[in-house]
């Protein structure tokens, strides 16, 4: 497999100009609000599992417009809160069987799995919460569903979930409010990344792992693979609403809404990946936090021959260990 972007080192260089519309903050400050406002209930069950070593139970939270959103919460069985770790899942994947994913709540943390609305049919155990809103016309996939504007966009509501999951976590009588993580790889990297730019000190630490979303222009006009060819596609067909297209988008540059991150971030990218193009990683990298008041500090790790996998076993045994030190 060949490196698909630029040389390692123009890439520690690049840090390109990320647009954003002026009303960003107020966008995402009026759309947190409504969905706030629309409250919603916190269910939290017993899940059905052979698993006894840990506890697995099932969280049903209000996510945009007050809508229930699901997610796994596995942890150890203790009654001292401890500190967490929250999830969010790649492209078309959904939170799966209940304890699937039993590493974190291994190490000690409790983990917090978060369906994808309207996703989790395109591999692994499946998803269980619908997204019930219409689209115009699009391409086969999320990433131009509703895209005609910022209000109709599906990471609007996907990007508010995973908001109002932190909201529904700190709140968790087992959880430790002020040792909450966010982490996810590709679609869940850049999620991560979105969240933390918009929750401030909510969340203490960051670790986006071969994150998607960022960089959108450059991710739109240089990307091989899909998903963000699934945008090509559509401009291949809907000819004249590049501007439009690409304005939609910059409410939703993981990279840009990085900026107001307030945490520290252990990034991972991978120089041989064809869905996420490295400059895209070392955008959002480059960008993280550069608007807080102090700005935080930002790891990455390399991973020079590796594709959208990334650093797998090797790379979770890293952050288990960064975010140990940042907890502590």
């Amino acid at each position: 497999m060949p490196l698909t972007d630029m040389p390692l080192e123009e890439l520690r260089r690049y840090r390109p100009d990320l647009p954003e519309p002026s009303d960003l903050d107020d966008f995402w400050a009026s759309t947190l609000a409504q969905a706030r406002d629309a409250g919603g209930d916190i269910v939290l069950e017993a899940a059905p599992t052979p698993i006894t070593a840990l506890e697995v139970l099932d969280l049903t939270f209000p996510g945009f417009g007050g809508e229930p959103v699901r997610a796994w919460v596995t942890r150890p069985r203790t009654d001292e809160p401890l500190p967490t770790v929250i999830e969010y899942n790649g492209y078309n994947g959904g939170r799966g069987r209940p304890g699937e994913r039993m590493l974190w709540a291994a190490a000690g943390f409790v983990h917090v799995f978060m369906d994808n609305r309207g996703q989790g049919s395109g591999w692994g155990g499946g998803g269980d919460t619908p997204d019930p809103h219409g689209s115009g016309p699009s391409f086969p996939g999320f990433m131009t569903r509703g895209i005609e504007s910022r209000e109709t966009y599906y990471f609007r509501r996907l990007y508010t979930d995973g908001v109002r999951l932190v909201d529904a976590v700190r709140d968790l009588p087992f959880v430790d409010a002020e040792r909450v993580a966010v982490t996810g790889g590709s679609q869940g990297g850049g999620i991560a990344i979105a969240v933390a730019g918009l929750t401030g000190p909510a969340v203490r630490a960051c670790l986006p792992d071969v994150p998607f979303l960022c960089d959108f222009r450059r991710s739109v006009e240089m990307t091989p693979e899909a998903p963000f060819t699934e945008i090509t596609s559509y401009l291949a067909v809907h000819r004249g609403r590049a501007d439009a297209v690409l304005a939609t988008l910059s409410g939703f540059d993981a990279a840009a809404l990085g900026r107001r991150a307030q945490v520290p971030a252990l990034f991972s990218v991978a120089l041989m990946d064809g869905k996420v193009l490295p400059s895209t990683v070392f955008a959002a990298y480059h960008a993280w936090g550069e608007r807080a008041a102090v700005r935080p500090p930002a790891e990455i790790a390399v991973y020079p021959h590796n594709g959208h996998e990334g650093g797998q076993w090797f790379h979770w045994e890293r952050q288990v260990e960064w975010l140990r030190g940042v907890l502590s």
